[in-house]
């Protein structure tokens, strides 16, 4: 189907427009404004519209300001639609971003509305012509080829010049109800109408615009002969838009009620969390009041010994001081037998008999102090949990379901000297467009694969050698390693391949994985380790951890980064799935033995909840472990087409890519 002119087009708009002023309706401007000339980002009047590829139109500050919020709009300096995705390339991308939309037009529908009915158009109360000498007119009359309103008097002289006699004017008195088929008058030739549609140009031009310009032309017919064809089409896309309209309003609609269960949700969760920090609270108050009340009976057990001393050494003092005058008096007398009998007390002790005597009780408190062990403390605190905030993605993998086969990707391609051999896979959204990129290991390429506009695309990229493991860098970047030449090429997806970079490196390196925007963490075979690369290729540092039956690194292949920034390496040597950290610490070593040990570790990637999964090679399977490596399950296996797995990686919408012979086969495990 020809694309419709868009002279055409808005000669489609002015029959509308025509047929709402003959049924007396001009005051639907408002509608036409809420309906065709309202930017959807700012919900305003458009302001200096924009038309992009997709035929999608903004108010060009609206666009600019949403590609500005787009890094991948920006490195591929095009314009992003916010409702589709696609991208408009610029005339001048070099200019600041703020000027991109400058040189993108609105299509002539759009502007001729705004002409009509946006802000500033012309008034159609009154007679434009009786307006410019002064006069108040009121309008009985439109002619949509001038623009202009008419009363009934300049009605008649527009009709009677020759230049505007066969204008289309209509009636603006409400009481006619008869559609009015529009006769366009040609903007070069005036006194000519448009009859004609040249195809080669896709233009709408009269007899005239035929003859001198457009005589070469092979395809000139009759408008009129392709209207029922463009109302066809017409129908088709107001069907497949009143589609789309049903389906998003009632999204909308779940959406909205989605939010108020949301809302509600969070009052609920909001009151859990509240409640379990008051029971924590009170546990810590219920220590507390233990504490206190200890200390109190402690305190007063111990102030009470003290008082009790205290009461018992006045006691003494004064029996100390009756003791010591008795004597003196006895001094004074001078009497033989009274200094006998005091002589005879003191020697056989009867001064201190008569004095307190001291008793020590068992138990006696002597001090009381408060021992905390802070460390201890602050450990507790750390360790107290009041429970944890769990996010369910609608594209999260449902591990615990079945596999179900979505699609299978055959890598061979025209040209290839031998059959594929998908060694890594990764899947990137370049542009609104899954991009599955894949390492050819027999025909030295990296490969991508996509479906754009209805239709499946490829790119091939040659490299010097074997291609082995693949990471992606940026949105639409990944990064590759290439056996036998000491290099790691960097590859830009669109989702056509581009070479960006190669790499030299002093070692052979396999298994890759994007550590940061600055750094790659790389396996070796000789000698075994794990180094972390800058993007230079120079090692920042060598992993090689020891264990006491010798180095756990034998034959490192694969490489992912977990979700918290530790390294996973899959060992085809120790037969072991090993977690570091990018200083070097082992954070687990994944070695069993029985039914769940591993006889050939392959391809590794962890899920965006923790969860790590690991292919078998010679056991055709792929196994499921826990974020801290303890063996869940076997999710895949030969059954389901796990044949000789390799690379693997966790796409959107719950999909797992699996490298499989020539292959990579898609699976889903949405709930």
């Amino acid at each position: 189907m020809t694309r419709v002119d868009p002279e055409v087009a808005w000669c489609t708009v002015s029959l509308y427009i025509g047929y709402l002023a003959v049924s007396g309706e001009m005051a639907t401007s408002q509608k036409l404004t809420e309906h065709f000339l309202t930017c959807t980002i700012c919900t305003e009047v458009f302001d200096k519209p924009c038309t992009l590829v997709c035929n999608h139109t903004f108010c060009r500050k609206c666009v600019v300001n949403y590609t500005k919020t787009r890094p991948e709009a920006l490195s591929a300096k095009s314009l992003m639609c916010p409702f589709c995705r696609k991208m408009t390339k610029v005339s001048d991308p070099e200019r600041p971003v703020e000027e991109w939309a400058d040189d993108v037009k609105p299509i002539f529908v759009i502007q001729g509305l705004l002409d009509s009915f946006g802000p500033g158009s012309k008034d159609t109360t009154n007679c434009s012509y009786c307006k410019e000498e002064g006069e108040t007119t009121p309008a009985t009359s439109w002619c949509a080829v001038c623009d202009d309103a008419l009363c009934e008097r300049c009605t008649r002289m527009h009709q009677r010049m020759p230049s505007s006699r066969h204008h289309d004017v209509v009636d603006l008195s409400g009481e006619t109800r008869v559609k009015v088929k529009r006769k366009v008058i040609c903007k070069v030739h005036k006194n000519k109408m448009i009859k004609y549609l040249c195809k080669d140009c896709k233009t709408a031009v009269c007899q005239t615009c035929c003859i001198i310009h457009h005589r070469k032309c092979e395809l000139v017919v009759e408008i009129e002969s392709e209207i029922p064809e463009m109302k066809t089409e017409l129908r088709k896309n107001k069907k497949n838009l009143l589609r789309k309209h049903n389906e998003m309003k009632t999204h909308v609609g779940k959406q909205t009620f989605k939010v108020g269960e949301e809302l509600a949700r969070y009052v609920q969760i909001e009151s859990n969390i509240k409640s379990a920090s008051v029971t924590a609270i009170e546990v810590i108050k219920v220590k507390e009041r233990k504490l206190l009340s200890e200390l109190k009976e402690m305190s007063d057990r111990h102030i009470g010994q003290l008082k009790a001393d205290i009461k018992s050494g006045e006691m003494s003092v004064q029996m100390y001081q009756q003791q010591a005058e008795l004597i003196d008096q006895a001094l004074q007398f001078e009497c033989d037998m009274d200094v006998y009998e005091m002589y005879q007390g003191c020697e056989a002790g009867d001064v201190e008999a008569v004095g307190v005597v001291d008793v020590m009780e068992k138990g006696r408190i002597d001090r009381i102090t408060f021992r905390q062990d802070t460390d201890k403390l602050s450990r507790a605190l750390e360790d107290l949990n009041l429970g944890e905030i769990h996010v369910q993605y609608d594209d999260v993998l449902d591990l615990k379901a079945a596999p179900v086969l979505q699609d299978t990707i055959n890598v061979t391609v025209a040209g290839d000297e031998d059959e594929g051999y998908s060694h890594d896979v990764t899947m990137l959204e370049v542009n609104g467009t899954d991009t599955v990129v894949v390492t050819d290991y027999y025909n030295n390429s990296v490969k991508s694969f996509y479906t754009r506009n209805s239709q499946p695309g490829h790119s091939k990229l040659s490299v010097e050698g074997e291609p082995y493991g693949i990471t992606r860098l940026k949105h639409n970047q990944v990064a590759v390693t290439v056996m036998g030449t000491s290099q790691i090429v960097t590859v830009e997806v669109n989702p056509d391949l581009v070479l960006l970079s190669t790499i030299k490196t002093s070692k052979q390196y396999k298994g890759i994985t994007s550590l940061t925007q600055s750094t790659l963490a790389a396996s070796c075979k000789s000698p075994p380790c794990v180094d972390i690369l800058d993007m230079s290729g120079h090692v920042l540092k060598s992993v090689c951890p020891d264990h006491e039956d010798g180095n756990i690194l034998d034959r490192p292949k694969s490489l992912c980064t977990t979700r918290t920034g530790n390294i996973l390496v899959s060992d085809g040597g120790t037969k072991c799935v090993l977690c570091l950290t990018p200083e070097g610490d082992v954070v687990f070593n994944y070695r069993p033995t029985g039914h769940t040990a591993l006889k050939d570790p392959r391809g590794i990637t962890s899920t965006s909840t923790g969860d790590i999964l690991v292919t078998d090679f010679s056991q055709h399977r792929v196994i499921h472990l826990t974020e801290s490596g303890q063996f869940v399950r076997n999710v895949m296996t030969s059954q389901n087409g796990a044949r000789y797995p390799r690379g693997l990686c966790v796409g959107g919408r719950g999909r797992i890519y699996l490298c499989a012979s020539g292959e990579v086969k898609v699976f889903t495990y949405c709930k």
